[in-house]
């Protein structure tokens, strides 16, 4: 149960003094809705004011205050032309103040002619006028801060507001017991917890900051190593194979070292009565499958049952066919079950799960459900791992009479210093080789000025056998963006290429999805136009041309996953950067590294330094790992001391029952890493 202490933290916004619906809205659209939320929405930058006598005494770029006359209002030729007010300091130098749009008729009530008026804003030089856009009017005898926050705002509240009301959510904050340990917190000089809060929210609240920071990823940390705990104390199945599938096992090609040395360190785990917990990294094309089905085999061979969870329907099928096809005749069934499996099949299905019929299951969040039971679960598999939380890991994980042990898979290359961070409580093995025979992808970047060249490339790709896929990033054409839209875009292919073009995105239902997919993989169809759920697993070891539109709006990341899809057969694979006219200087940086480079953890590296950690990894928006305090330079300087503290308490300061232990639950609880906690109760 959350410690009191917190409560007033986690009420509702509209607890707090002159919040009511009508600000709760932009509010919530900030995704602030709780007092908690408040107090951690940080300025993004400060305001310094300067007071002056005359404009001489400042410098174009400043901030200032200074008191004008106003002498004239001249209005542009146009509606869309701004209002110009003139104006005067008391040494008689002219300045310009210039509203635009609906703000022109304020301003002329604001500032009437013969008027003096104290006002603030930046000052700018426009040719060889200064100028003040949209200055603010002062009222008479009101004070303005010399310093003040700027937060992120939205529609419908004032900067000056959102200041007030984090002023308020800061008398909730209560004092709590410091679960940092004392060295440490020397070490970096950090305040308490609620001085470092209302010191983040001023001009000098870097060590502030940098302490919050630190308490999000030591709850992270202490959370990761006590659902370890709790899962090490929970005895499994040992699994040991007596070698009858594995040795039967007639790969198209050999392993790979790394496959290899993973394949022993899975062994490794399984032999163990501690459940494993691993997680498998490897590139695109680097053999996951193969290195998986070599130890569902071995739960199947010590009679148990493995299940494989794919994140979507896609991938789970693809799973089936690729697991079903290195099996080959090799006496196991493997079946799956997905959201979309109705009536008797899915009843025949969980029918066959219970009396030990089906040996490897591969699914979706269906293999979750309640109904769904097996008779001798061993192993989990879960692919692609990041897009599954901490709670997701543990349900699969009371599917059985002990816990299974875990080996989760991705793809998606995670830089050293964040896999600490996203999989805290696993071990890791790594696949940093190729298979033999896999040709580098070439990619081009090519501008989209030159579609109807690319368009006849199509064209000679397809005449000489070749399949393409075609990436957009959006699904339906919008207003608000000039980017082409997948419908759009296949339309227009359809008048050159006809019934050849088939379309996949992700608001198209499960069955019609698979039987559009189904037709490219057999070749019926010779271009795919898709959004990006084509981005992880799909294989079509006949399409060796890779089109992404508007690349320059994609993460290297996205680009690297979709650039994966090709490259996968013995024909020599292209992948195309289709760019925009206006290239900022990230988006150029990107570009560049896709021309140079086919190594996913370099991507990687590069991509934490290019768009932070919370981007990279795809949780702030989709799960309980996303950090909302700790920055990507945090993360980096900040886990390793947040790991050795979390073992710490654990392994020296008797973990949660101890004095700081009772801290550092309140701080589990605050970064809303208290599933942990659940689980260490629950055992």
């Amino acid at each position: 149960m959350r410690p009191d202490i917190l409560n007033p933290l986690f009420a509702e916004l509209t607890s707090l003094k002159g919040i009511g619906a009508a600000l709760a809205k932009p509010l919530a659209r900030l995704k602030l809705e709780r007092v908690k939320d408040l107090l951690f929405h940080f300025p993004s930058y400060f305001v310094h004011r300067r007071a002056i006598e005359g404009l001489d005494d400042a410098q174009i770029g400043e901030t200032v205050i200074v008191t004008i006359d106003v002498l004239d209002h001249r209005s542009g030729g146009s509606a869309r032309s701004p209002l110009r007010i003139h104006a005067a300091d008391t040494r008689g130098d002219v300045i310009s103040l210039v509203f635009f749009g609906r703000n022109s008729g304020w301003a002329k009530k604001q500032l009437p002619v013969g008027e003096t008026r104290r006002i603030t804003g930046k000052l700018e030089a426009y040719g060889q006028e200064r100028q003040i856009i949209h200055p603010e009017v002062l009222e008479e005898g009101g004070a303005v801060p010399l310093v003040e926050p700027v937060y992120p705002l939205a529609d419908g509240i004032s900067n000056r507001r959102m200041g007030d009301l984090v002023a308020n959510a800061m008398q909730r904050a209560p004092q709590v017991p410091e679960w940092i340990e004392p060295s440490l917190k020397a070490k970096f000089d950090w305040p308490d917890w609620r001085l470092a809060l209302t010191a983040a929210h001023g001009p000098d609240g870097e060590a502030g900051r940098q302490r919050l920071a630190y308490d999000e990823l030591f709850a992270n940390q202490l959370a990761y190593l006590l659902v370890r705990a709790a899962s090490d104390r929970r005895k499994t199945y040992p699994i040991r194979g007596d070698g009858r599938l594995v040795d039967a096992l007639k790969m198209p090609f050999a392993l790979t070292g790394a496959q290899a040395r993973s394949v022993r360190e899975i062994e490794g785990d399984l032999a163990q009565e501690r459940p494993m917990l691993r997680l498998l990294q490897g590139d695109v094309g680097s053999g996951k499958t193969a290195v998986a089905l070599i130890a569902m085999l071995r739960a199947v061979e010590a009679g148990r049952q493995a299940a494989l969870l794919a994140p979507t329907e896609i991938l789970a099928r693809q799973h089936l066919e690729s697991l079903r096809e290195l099996a080959g005749s090799l006496p196991v069934q493997i079946e799956i079950l997905t959201g979309r499996d109705k009536g008797r099949v899915r009843e025949s299905t969980l029918m066959a799960l219970a009396d030990g019929s089906i040996d490897i299951l591969v699914g979706t969040h269906a293999i979750f459900q309640e109904a769904v039971r097996y008779k001798a679960l061993g192993l989990i598999v879960i692919d692609e791992q990041h897009r599954f939380g901490v709670s997701q890991r543990l349900l699969l994980a009371q599917k059985a009479e002990r816990p299974p042990h875990l080996l989760a898979m991705t793809a998606t290359p995670i830089p050293r210093t964040l896999t600490l961070a996203l999989y805290g409580e696993m071990e890791v093995s790594l696949l940093d080789e190729l298979p033999p025979g896999r040709t580098p992808v070439e990619t081009v970047v090519v501008s989209d000025e030159r579609l109807p060249q690319v368009v006849d490339g199509i064209g000679r790709h397809i005449q000489s056998g070749g399949q393409a896929y075609w990436v957009c990033p959006l699904v339906e054409e919008s207003d608000a963006s000039d980017l082409a839209a997948a419908e759009e875009r296949a339309a227009m292919l359809r008048l050159r290429f006809g019934d050849k073009v088939g379309l996949v995105h992700g608001r198209m239902k499960g069955p019609e999805k698979d039987a559009v997919m189904e037709r490219f993989a057999s070749g019926v169809l010779s271009l795919l136009v898709a959004t990006t759920v084509i981005e992880v697993g799909v294989n079509v070891p006949n399409a060796s041309l890779m089109i992404v539109e508007a690349a320059d709006r994609f993460g290297l990341a996205q680009l690297h996953q979709l650039r994966g899809r090709v490259g996968r057969g013995s024909a020599k694979s292209t992948c195309l950067l289709l760019r925009t006219g206006q290239l900022s200087e990230t988006s150029r940086a990107r570009l560049a590294l896709m021309r140079e480079t086919n190594d996913g953890f370099r991507i990687a590296e590069e991509d934490l330094k290019l768009r932070g950690a919370g981007e990279l990894m795809g949780t702030r928006q989709s799960g309980e790992e996303g950090f909302s305090v700790a920055s990507e330079e945090q993360v980096r300087e900040l886990i390793g001391y947040a790991r050795d503290d979390a073992r710490m308490l654990i392994e020296r300061d008797g973990g949660l029952e101890g004095a700081r232990g009772e801290a550092a639950r309140i701080a589990l609880y605050l970064f809303e890493r208290d599933s942990a906690v659940r689980t260490l109760r629950s055992g």
